[in-house]
């Protein structure tokens, strides 16, 4: 029996990046000998197991045969001659496909350290296109490594859009897209992860309402890049350099789809593109079982968007009805990034990236001071039942109104 460390953790220690886990190929065992050594198994469809002391994973070497559509549509042969060239065969990518021993020496049969050096994310073997999920995670991988100069290998692409072609992608279950996409959404290159799938053909499928919003054009006077699809991956770019968390980045995602909706003959105005997305957005969060937290931001964003960049000059009225309308006064925490994702609508245009954004501390100012509007005990006693909310809420105006 033989163990190897390999994947993710060999090629982030190459990459001089930090190692967060670490999983492990065994060569040469059965999944009895592994037990008897104290080993838990925990996989459901090939044998992988919990170390007894570190509980990481360990999986044994195996080969694996496409039987049918889908990621699912695989049978596995895990028998103990497997060997650990086979198992690196059956990988994605020649930079996870690279192994090491015990004493430190890589074994890397297909050209995964060439590629690291060379910036490459490149398919091991033309199974690549037995599973659809491995167009995600070029995507994704890609979002996480375009900062280092990586891109896609031209041969890799040309797979990618013949598995797109073919109907492969059609088999992904929306879970699983989701499950990447979430992944994505919280890399350094989000905008990246669009991109592949959209190069590939693969976001006309999965999202075709993000792919719709390429080719429409906006006003040059507040969008100088003119096309919506270059903004949306600025803004998901200035949202990654930002830090935002991935609910956030998911909204500027979906933040102006009402636009792809709009009629030739209005371009580039887009009148009432806020609500127009909503029913999209929706749409999407049922197909790919997106979390509510997730949908309801970028619901909000969506509708709410235009109004932030207009704060300068909204009546209190408006204002206090967007405070609202958003639930700022109950769910703080959302109204801040509400407004982050508005920030980096307003910040993902081009030569705007540094521009000030002083709505967004104009809306929190009059947040915060309507906030801290509270009824005397006088008022309490006198104003009870509805009057006692009106009451609140006029109190909530003219300390909005003060503000202006």
């Amino acid at each position: 029996m033989k163990v190897y460390l390999v994947g993710g953790a060999v090629r982030d220690a190459l990459l001089g990046r930090a190692v967060k886990e670490r999983d492990w190929v065994v060569v040469g065992a059965t999944p009895a000998e592994l037990e008897a050594l104290g080993y838990t198994p925990v996989g459901r469809e090939f044998p992988v197991f919990l170390h007894p002391q570190t509980h990481e994973e360990y999986a044994l070497a195996r080969l694996e045969r496409k039987t049918a559509p889908g990621y699912r549509g695989f049978i596995a042969d895990f028998a103990p001659t497997v060997t650990l060239e086979e198992d690196l065969l059956r990988r994605d990518l020649t930079v996870n496909a690279i192994a090491q021993d015990a004493d430190g020496t890589l074994v890397d049969p297909y050209g995964g350290r060439g590629d690291l050096d060379a910036r490459l994310l490149r398919h091991v073997s033309p199974a690549f296109a037995e599973d659809p999920v491995r167009i995600l995670r070029v995507a994704r991988f890609l979002a996480r490594f375009a900062p280092l100069g990586f891109s896609v290998a031209p041969e890799t692409m040309q797979l990618m859009c013949g598995m797109v072609a073919s109907g492969e992608v059609d088999a992904l279950v929306p879970e699983r897209v989701w499950k990447e996409m979430e992944k994505a959404l919280g890399e350094p290159r989000p905008d990246a992860f669009i991109s592949v799938l959209r190069d590939c053909g693969a976001l006309a499928k999965l999202l075709p309402e993000v792919d719709a919003l390429f080719g429409v054009p906006q006003p040059e006077r507040w969008h100088p890049e003119i096309d919506t699809g270059t903004h949306l991956l600025m803004a998901l770019r200035m949202a990654a350099q930002r830090g935002e968390a991935p609910a956030t980045v998911f909204a500027v995602l979906m933040h102006d789809l009402g636009k792809g909706l709009t009629p030739k003959e209005e371009l580039p105005q887009h009148k009432g593109h806020e609500t127009a997305g909503i029913p999209l957005i929706r749409e999407i969060a049922d197909r790919l079982r997106v979390p509510t937290e997730f949908r309801d931001l970028a619901l909000l964003v969506s509708r709410f968007h235009t109004h932030v960049h207009r704060a300068l000059e909204l009546r209190a009225g408006t204002v206090l009805e967007l405070l609202e309308s958003t639930d700022a006064f109950r769910r703080p925490e959302r109204f801040v990034a509400f407004l982050e994702a508005c920030e980096c609508d307003a910040r993902g245009r081009a030569g705007l990236e540094q521009r000030d954004y002083p709505q967004r501390a104009r809306l929190e100012a009059m947040h915060a001071a309507a906030v801290s509007v509270t009824l005397d005990e006088a008022e309490r006693a006198q104003f009870t039942g509805p009057k006692y909310g009106e009451r609140l809420r006029a109190k909530r105006l003219a300390a909005i109104a003060a503000l202006r």
